[in-house]
């Protein structure tokens, strides 16, 4: 099992992105990672991975050998898509036994030619090559940053079949994931992650009367937000539905498509869980002046 205690991270003299996290990973139990844009969830992913280091608390149990799919390649990397794969392989701790990959990209329709400079292939492909190495690896976690994002139609539930089957064999797992495939997977677990805090959804969270752990502050405490205003803007497919259940959180503006919100600021994570649930996805979230 993978404990990450206490772990904040900032960059440089910057503020705390992530602040005072606190969560199991668990094999066979995906860790399903929402959140705004910008909110820390890349930041959150690369600190499991070990892509990072924190700068406070620290990661517990994790294996030698991670799968890892960031969100974005490096737009000039020259290695050929063959040639990339094996030195993911070569550089492995333990020469970790996965599986060919070759399978996996041809159940995923991998076009562009194998020896094409990954720089040259097109993002749902340079996807597949990146989801290859990491699922074809062999490693007990796996630590996906938008695994779905890009790719086409036809390949999106083959992904999923696989990534069903590696959960069932019981590997461990982390992602973020805006198409929403990952809240179908067996036994995932999803959380919010806001103000740096990480919050579990409770399991009542799909009827609207969800609850979630306060925000921490960037010190490791909890934030006092029993007098403030938060504003939050969403986008919805179905508006008028959405507000209905969101009515009781606070007051609802309707836009054609989407809705402005303003709730206390202790109801936020509560919101923001329900909201996701629906659908919804979060174009902002803001603290109201006083």
């Amino acid at each position: 099992m993978i404990q990450l205690i206490g772990v904040g991270k900032r960059y440089g003299r910057g503020p705390l992105v992530v602040a005072g996290v606190d969560v199991e990973i668990r094999p066979g139990e995906p860790l399903v990672v929402h959140g705004a844009n910008g909110s820390g969830k890349s930041t959150l992913l690369r600190l499991v991975a070990g892509c990072l280091a924190p700068t406070r608390g620290r990661v517990t149990g994790r294996p030698a050998t991670v799968g890892y799919v960031p969100d974005r390649f490096p737009a000039q990397l020259r290695m050929s898509a063959d040639a990339y794969l094996r030195h993911l392989r070569r550089i492995r701790p333990g020469r970790t036994r996965g599986t060919d990959p070759a399978a996996l990209l041809t159940h995923l329709g991998f076009r562009g030619g194998r020896n094409t400079p990954m720089s040259q292939l097109s993002k749902g492909n340079a996807q597949k090559i990146g989801l290859a190495q990491a699922l074809c690896s062999g490693a007990p976690l796996l630590v996906l940053d938008e695994p779905w994002s890009g790719l086409d139609a036809d390949a999106r539930p083959a992904l999923t079949a696989t990534v069903e089957q590696l959960v069932a064999a019981g590997t461990a797992m982390v992602l973020t994931d805006h198409t929403r495939t990952a809240e179908t997977l067996a036994g995932h677990r999803p959380m919010l992650l806001h103000h740096g805090g990480l919050s579990e959804t409770p399991g009542n969270a799909a009827t609207g009367n969800a609850t979630a752990a306060r925000p921490h502050r960037a010190d490791g405490g909890h934030a006092d937000t029993g007098s403030r205003t938060v504003a939050v803007t969403l986008r919805c497919a179905d508006p008028g539905q959405v507000a209905q259940r969101l009515a009781g959180f606070g007051t609802v503006e309707r836009h054609a498509d989407g809705l402005a919100l303003r709730v206390p600021a202790r109801d936020t994570d509560a919101l923001l869980l329900t909201a996701l649930r629906m659908g919804c996805s979060v174009r902002e979230v803001r603290e109201c002046p006083h």
